[in-house]
């Protein structure tokens, strides 16, 4: 008996995302300019996922308790667990120190 919908054949392909950190509209900053991605790439993720919440990220000033804030919160209390250095073996930062510097973690 033949099973239908399973393999390679009947998965879904997704489509190339450009991961690109250079060019005319960059998706992504470099780790020197703060990591994480740019307004053009979350717009550009946004539309071509339908009903994404991506947002960027929230590196302004804040007032305590606001929706923003508690985005921060959650956000530097999740990458600060993750694992890893803060610097590469050349001792420059890491990604991840970049993007918690970019979100103004403490």
């Amino acid at each position: 008996m033949a099973r239908t919908g399973v393999g390679p054949a009947s998965r879904q392909r997704k489509k190339n995302v450009s991961r690109t950190t250079t060019g005319k509209s960059p998706n992504y900053r470099k780790t020197s300019a703060g990591a994480g991605m740019t307004k053009a790439g979350v717009r550009r993720h946004r539309a071509e996922n339908p009903g994404s919440k991506l947002q960027t990220a929230v590196t302004g000033k804040v007032e305590p308790g606001s929706k923003a804030a508690k985005r921060r919160k959650s956000f530097c209390a999740r990458m600060k667990g993750m694992p890893g250095p803060m610097k590469d073996s050349k001792g420059r930062p890491t990604r991840k120190a970049a993007s918690l510097k970019r979100w103004r973690c403490k």
